[in-house]
């Protein structure tokens, strides 16, 4: 199959981002999915969802990319980990796809925002689909772990509007224990934006007796204040959402009991990134 060729079957747009999808690029040819990462001309999603208001500013679609190298324990889309599991999608067919949508982007103050998995995964792809959009007037923003970072020149991210970095949790063997990987990378792309002025609202995840030690919390809250132009800090509670993605895939999910922050906890949280002048929500 000649890599120019690639087709979906499937629908690109989702319902939304728990879907389980699978096997979406059952017999597309290794060395076309070599290709592909190579050139950026075909990319790997999950799905592209509409209508967001949590993922980015105003109104917003949402590309959610197949294929992630961390494991983290909390993770709602283990789907997206395989990037087997995306259907190939033509750069061209997906800024078809957005265009449909980049007037009532620009009146509702809102745009495009690839998340995953991890997009970097699929670097050349974000930058293509990135200039594309941007091309359009459409705002751009890209959800990572920042953990491939190094893979973006300076000029490619100019590309991106905004970064919603996930910083995890504080600490390397605690990061290490939370994702598989180890969270300097991460601390190191956020320095790199920092230098350059890229926005960034950084997200971190709280999950009760997993990351909400308090010292942790401070030392977190010291480096993202310390970067000069994070915008905001979303602390996004813990939920059971994607508990059903682990059991269909055998996978051992380790937090099967634990539930959601309380209302006390996640302003204890908040109150700690607030004490260092952050906007915390």
């Amino acid at each position: 199959m000649n890599i120019t060729e690639l087709r979906t079957a499937n629908a690109l747009e989702g319902k939304s981002p728990f879907e389980l999808r699978l096997n979406q690029s059952f017999g597309v040819p290794e060395s076309a999915v070599k290709k592909a990462l190579e050139t950026g001309e075909i990319g790997f999603l999950h799905s592209f969802t509409t209508g967001s208001t949590v993922d980015g500013p105003g109104v917003r679609v949402v590309g959610w990319t197949a294929g992630c190298q961390w494991r983290c324990r909390y993770c709602h889309n283990p789907d997206t980990w395989n990037m087997m599991n995306g259907m190939p999608v033509t750069l061209e067919g997906a800024a078809d796809e957005l265009r449909k949508y980049r007037h009532g982007l620009k009146l509702m103050s809102g745009g495009f925002t690839l998340s995953g998995g991890e997009p970097l995964m699929q670097d050349r792809f974000v930058v293509k689909l990135f200039t594309a959009a941007q091309a359009m007037g459409i705002h751009t923003a890209m959800e990572t772990n920042g953990f491939l970072g190094e893979r973006l020149s300076d000029e490619e991210l100019e590309k991106i509007d905004l970064v919603l970095l996930g910083i995890k949790t504080w600490g390397s063997e605690k990061h290490r224990r939370l994702t598989g990987k180890d969270i300097e990378p991460t601390l190191e792309f956020a320095r790199r934006l920092a230098a350059r002025r890229r926005s960034i609202w950084v997200r971190f995840v709280l999950v009760p007796g997993l990351t909400d030690d308090v010292q942790d919390l401070k030392q977190m809250a010291q480096f993202i204040a310390s970067l000069g132009n994070v915008e905001r800090v979303e602390v996004l509670p813990f939920h059971q959402l994607g508990r059903f993605k682990w059991r269909n895939l055998g996978l051992d999910y380790t937090l099967e009991n634990v539930k959601p922050p309380t209302p006390d906890l996640i302003e204890m949280a908040c109150g700690i990134f607030r004490a260092e002048g952050l906007k915390a929500l």
